[in-house]
C-alpha cells in the first residue's frame, strides 16, 4: 500500500507543476460625482508590473516604477499613457483632466485624476482601454457613486465603452 501512495505522488508531481499559472489582468477605476464641488474624483488603480511593460513599450525600455531608478520622465510617461488611454464624456460632452499625482500602495499604482466644472451628471460616456493593447484578456472595472446611486462597467477589449444614465 506504501509503494502505491509514493507511486501515485510521483506520477501527480509532474501534471500539478507542469499547469501553467494564470495571470489575471484587471484594472479598477472609482469615480466619485462630488456635487457640492460640481467635480469628478477619479481612482484608478494598476498592477505595477502591468503598466510598467505598457510604458517600457511605449516610452522606454528603461522604466521602472517604484524603485530608486524611477525618475520624473517615468511619472510624465505614466501620466501620458493613462490620460490617453482614459476618456470621459460627461452629458454628451469630452470633458478634460487635471491629473494630480500618484502613488503606491504594495504592488499597484494608484493615479488621482479629477474633472471640474461638472454641474450636473445626467449621462456619462467611459472609455477605458488601459492595457488592452498588451493583455488580450484585460478587464478594466469603473465603479461609480453618485450622492443617489452606485453602477459599475467591466469593459474590456470587445467592449471599452459603456455609458450610464441617471
Amino acid at each position: 500500500m506504501k509503494y502505491f501512495r509514493i507511486l501515485f505522488l510521483v506520477l501527480l508531481f509532474p501534471m500539478v507543476s507542469a499547469t501553467p499559472a494564470h495571470k489575471f489582468y484587471v484594472s479598477i477605476t472609482k469615480i466619485e460625482y462630488v456635487k457640492e464641488k460640481s467635480s469628478l474624483q477619479i481612482i484608478t488603480k494598476i498592477f505595477i508590473d502591468d503598466i510598467e511593460d505598457a510604458l517600457q513599450q511605449h516610452y522606454d525600455p528603461s522604466i521602472s516604477l517604484d524603485t530608486k531608478k524611477e525618475t520624473e520622465a517615468a511619472d510624465e510617461d505614466l501620466k501620458k499613457y493613462i490620460l490617453q488611454k482614459i476618456n470621459i464624456k460627461v452629458n454628451g460632452k469630452t470633458v478634460t483632466f487635471d491629473y494630480i499625482g500618484k502613488e503606491y500602495d504594495t504592488d499597484m499604482v494608484v493615479a488621482y485624476i479629477e474633472v471640474k466644472n461638472v454641474k450636473e451628471l445626467k449621462t456619462i460616456e467611459i472609455e477605458n482601454k488601459v492595457l488592452m493593447e498588451m493583455f488580450p484578456e484585460q478587464q478594466n472595472i469603473v465603479h461609480l457613486k453618485t450622492p443617489n446611486s452606485r453602477k459599475s462597467l467591466i469593459l474590456d477589449k470587445d467592449e471599452p465603452n459603456g455609458k450610464l444614465n441617471f
